[in-house]
């Protein structure tokens, strides 16, 4: 027992903390005595021991006590958008965030007032969140057994009271089919005949219910009732006079003798609507006057302008009338919560303006101004709404209370209609407001030069720092006395360049112009040293403005002094030629010609300078400007050929011939053998009808710088000489050196065809062909001569064997086309259009003829086709020129043709057909207009131009000429 007390002690000591402190002390106090007792206790054994714990138990939660979870009881840690452990999980549970969020889901009740009924109470489970456990699942099943059960106790009665029920409700509303059972019964009994006799349902309505129309009133003139009026009245019944005597048998003998004398007959039935008229315009005089007298001869209401404010009062706002409500109730709000908010009263007052309540609009500003009497807006708003002599009382307060107001002096010099009244306000305002530059702008604006000068002069005084009054007192006062105004400018307003530039134009305009440049110098220095930073485009467009108010030499100088500034100098070429450009554009002619000449002494040597500066001399200078600017660029540049041309033919043009030689002789010392001052040399002889000297020129040509164009035009020379035979053999000396020039065979061949050996023209085209297979006029000369002698077969061969070699070749499609239209196969020739554009899909001349090859009705769509493929080739904007011309829509051929031009000037058939359509539908203005354009631009390309100005009848016309016979040769076939 010894043994087993000393060991019982612990156990116990171990139990002991969960009794408390008070409790521990006490049981190590009766240690001793308490073993004997301990021993006998752990007999009995607990009942619960050993047992597993019941559903839901937390330990110690009776005193308490809160359990808490680690991380080892839930698992680890998992983020929303990883998956879940079921590798087939349906869409929208895959994810742990998916299935977190569908069971949020399903653990929400719904516990709305919708959802809740006095009597059965929420339409779902209270507790559907909680756990479902056994002893629920126990009750669910014993309440299914207790319904199941008075179920089927009353389930006999209940059937048995429904059917009862129905046949009740069946009895009192039976339904149609059951109405008609005994009707569809006797059907059996009806024959075949009596089915077929049935008439059928129609509308039993008359045609005018079945169709009503609208009754049309339609207001007879007076004029119709005068007319009729005057021919006399209709009767609805015979006269017994007509029966009793007969016919026109009238009881009053002598025909015209009737009871009543002259033409006062009471049933005649004249109407003098004229009359009727100027009586209703009298008897509302009348009325007027009557209300205009009646209150002690003042005037109510205004005669003339009566009708007027009948219009006027009629409401001009035509929104709806719930925003005009809403509106109004808003701004209401804004005035009372903030009533010295003055847009809420400005606002409110347009609004009722607006809606045609001017008096409640005008009654609100001038609350507003109560409100807000320091509201310059306010005020203003008020003298706007209010009419003539109140809108002056209102200015004159609105004065009172803001005496500094510019804006309002403005408007009562505004509503002032005497000029004296005017000038009397202004200068009363300036008294108060010596400051205000607008003020003294409007003051001068009304005054004599004379007493405008007073003004400024006191102006500039008390705003100093204002230029426009500055420069206005300059352009008033004499020399002297401006360049003294001046000085004083820029002594106030050191930081202006306006006012150097005034001074500029001042010394211009006195005749002293050397100044000019050492102003504008002085001004850019004296800017930089007062920190303004030189604006090179600012400058620019004041040099513009000086050029188109006529002081050139002021705009020079702008130009030189600030050209070269904020440019880098690998850009200044590039740079300056666009500015050049710009001020052509904006008119501003000796600005891009002082450009150009700065440009010039920058760059002497670049041609392309002098070619663009001689190219703007041409276009928008003199003669002799020119012929200047070309002796200095030969100078500068003698090799540039083109310069030596353009002097020759400017002296040519100017009926200057022995000039124009000595111009090219010393074109030739700088350009020996030059192949382009030989041509122009042989053309200004032959021109001027110096055949011989054009002869030995080409001779020594041909013999000190043989090429093939120097040949070329040897033999036209002769072929248009009407030397034939000379002209065969120097075409064939010329081939034997330069055989693979195609030009001379194509006039080998076409001599042989004026000479009507139709052979040897053939042998030529082939041989040129050999030599030269990739000239597409060699194939279409040689397809065109055998379509001449009528073998449209071998023509046809020949076309296709130049499409064989030269793929891809609009020219040559097209007059495969051409072959097939002439020769009346229309069918075929839009085969091969077809072809055509499938293997050159962008070729303009192949759209405008597949535009005219369409019947009319879809020449339009195919238009639209070909401006998508092709939007700015210029043949498909003839064709759609032509086209608007077919259709005679004038003003839009016009534009198109404008528009063709405008984008290809070198193409001959443009102008050709421009011009012709001015012939038909245009003036001369327009005629010569055209007729000068195309001279300047001087084409050089085109089917039927090429036709007129290469034929050898034509090679003295002139431009103008050509023109001419292109359009006498159109015909309006399209």
């Amino acid at each position: 027992m010894a043994s087993s007390a000393a060991k019982q002690p612990p156990k116990n000591a171990s139990k002991a903390p969960s009794g408390g402190a008070g409790g521990a002390a006490a049981g190590a106090a009766a240690m001793p005595l308490a073993s004997p007792l301990m021993g006998g206790l752990n007999k009995k054994k607990k009942p619960f021991l050993g047992m597993p714990a019941p559903l839901g138990y937390v330990p110690g939660l009776g005193r308490g006590a809160t359990g808490f979870t680690t991380r080892s009881d839930i698992g680890p840690a998992r983020d929303a958008n990883d998956p879940v452990d079921d590798r087939h999980a349906p869409p929208g549970k895959r994810t742990v965030g998916d299935q977190m969020k569908k069971s949020q889901d399903d653990d929400d009740e719904d516990l709305n007032d919708t959802n809740y009924d006095e009597f059965n109470g929420y339409a779902g489970s209270l507790f559907s969140s909680g756990p479902y456990e056994k002893d629920d699942e126990e009750a669910d099943a014993i309440y299914a057994a207790l319904d199941k059960r008075m179920d089927e106790r009353r389930k006999e009665r209940r059937e048995l009271r429904e059917k009862e029920e129905i046949e009740k409700y069946r009895m009192e509303r039976p339904k149609i089919q059951q109405q008609f059972s005994d009707l569809k019964r006797k059907l059996s009994e009806v024959t075949e005949d009596e089915w077929l006799s049935i008439p059928e349902v129609g509308d039993a309505r008359n045609k005018r219910q079945r169709n009503p129309r609208y009754e049309k009133l339609t207001p007879v003139p007076d004029s119709f009732f005068a007319k009729h009026l005057q021919t006399g009245e209709n009767h609805t019944s015979v006269d017994p006079l007509q029966g009793q005597f007969g016919g026109l048998n009238t009881p009053f003998p002598g025909g015209l003798n009737t009871p009543y004398p002259g033409g006062m007959t009471p049933d005649a039935g004249e109407l003098d609507m004229r009359k009727i008229g100027q009586a209703r315009n009298t008897l509302m005089d009348m009325r007027l006057s009557q209300v205009s007298d009646s209150v002690s001869g003042q005037t109510v209401v205004d005669p003339k302008g009566y009708l007027t404010d009948l219009n006027s009062m009629i409401p001009t706002y035509g929104g709806d009338i719930s925003d005009i409500k809403k509106a109004r109730l808003l701004l209401k709000s804004v005035r009372e919560t903030n009533p010295h908010h003055p847009p809420a009263w400005i606002a409110s007052a347009r609004l009722e303006e607006v809606t045609g309540k001017l008096q409640v609009a005008r009654n609100l500003i001038m609350k507003g101004t109560e409100m807000c009497p320091k509201s310059e807006d306010v005020w203003l708003e008020a003298a706007r709404l209010q009419p003539g002599d109140t809108a002056k009382a209102v200015v004159a307060q609105a004065v009172r209370h803001l005496p500094q107001s510019v804006r309002i002096y403005i408007r009562a010099a505004e509503l002032e209609t005497d000029i004296r009244a005017k000038k009397r306000v202004l200068r009363k305002a300036l008294e108060n407001v010596s400051k205000s530059v607008r003020l003294w702008k409007t003051a001068v604006e009304l005054e004599e030069p004379e007493d405008a000068r007073i003004m400024l002069s006191r102006a500039v005084e008390c705003c100093p720092t204002s230029v426009e009054l500055w420069l206005a007192l300059a352009r008033l006062e004499t020399y002297e006395n401006a360049r003294r105004v001046l000085n004083k400018a820029r002594e106030n307003i050191p930081t202006d360049r306006h006012i150097w530039i005034t001074a500029a134009k001042l010394e211009e305009a006195n005749g002293n112009t050397q100044m000019v440049e050492k102003i504008i110098d002085r001004a850019i220095t004296s800017l930089r040293a007062n920190g303004v930073e030189i604006n090179r485009e600012q400058w620019i467009q004041d040099a513009e403005e000086c050029d188109k108010a006529g002081s050139v030499v002021t705009c020079q100088s702008v130009i030189r002094a600030v050209i070269g500034i904020g440019i880098e100098e690998e850009d200044c070429k590039h740079t300056w030629m666009e500015d050049a450009d710009s001020c052509v554009s904006h008119g501003a002619l000796e600005c891009a010609r002082a450009i150009y000449a700065h440009a010039l002494q920058v760059f002497p040597s670049k041609k392309s300078v002098w070619l663009r500066a001689a190219y703007f001399e041409k276009n928008n200078g003199t003669r002799e400007s020119l012929e200047a600017l070309l002796q200095r660029a030969v100078a500068h540049c003698p090799k540039a050929e083109v310069l030596w041309l353009m002097g020759a033919k400017s002296k040519w043009l100017a009926g200057d011939v022995p000039a124009a030689r000595s111009i090219l002789a010393l074109a030739f010392q700088a350009n020996p053998n030059s192949e382009e001052i030989w041509l122009a040399a042989v053309k200004l002889e032959s021109e001027n009808n110096e055949y011989e000297r054009a002869r030995r020129l080409l001779a020594k040509a041909r013999s000190s710088a043989p090429t093939a164009r120097v040949f070329m035009k040897s033999v036209r020379l002769e072929w248009v000489l009407g030397n034939i035979e000379a002209a065969h053999e120097l075409c064939t000396e010329a081939l034997k050196h330069y055989e693979d020039f195609p030009k001379l065979w194509m006039m080998r061949g076409q001599i042989e065809e004026q000479s009507e050996s139709i052979d040897r023209a053939r042998e030529a085209y082939n041989q040129g062909l050999k030599k030269c297979p990739h000239s597409m006029s060699l194939w279409l000369l040689l397809s065109r001569l055998e379509e001449k002698v009528g073998q449209l077969t071998r023509a046809r061969a020949i076309l296709e064997k130049a499409r064989l070699k030269n793929p891809q070749s609009p020219e040559l499609w097209l007059e495969s086309v051409r072959l097939e239209y002439r020769a009346g196969l229309k069918n075929i020739a839009n085969t091969l259009m077809a072809k055509a554009l499938q293997e050159c899909p962008n070729s303009g001349i192949l759209w405008s003829e597949a535009v005219f090859l369409e019947a009319r009705p879809q020449r339009k769509t195919k238009s639209v086709d070909a401006l998508k493929k092709c939007e700015h080739d210029p043949h498909v904007l003839l064709a759609v020129a032509k086209l608007f011309w077919s259709e005679r829509k004038i003003t839009k051929a016009r534009e198109w043709f404008l528009r063709t031009v405008k984008i290809e000037p070198d193409l001959g058939d443009a102008w050709g057909f421009f011009y012709k359509f001015e012939l038909q539908h245009g003036t001369e203005e327009q005629q010569h207009e055209v007729k000068k354009r195309c001279e300047n631009a001087e084409p050089r390309h085109g089917e039927l131009w090429c036709a007129e100005s290469k034929h050898i009848l034509n090679w003295q016309k002139n431009i103008g000429e050509i023109l001419v016979l292109v359009a006498s040769k159109i015909k309006n076939s399209f």
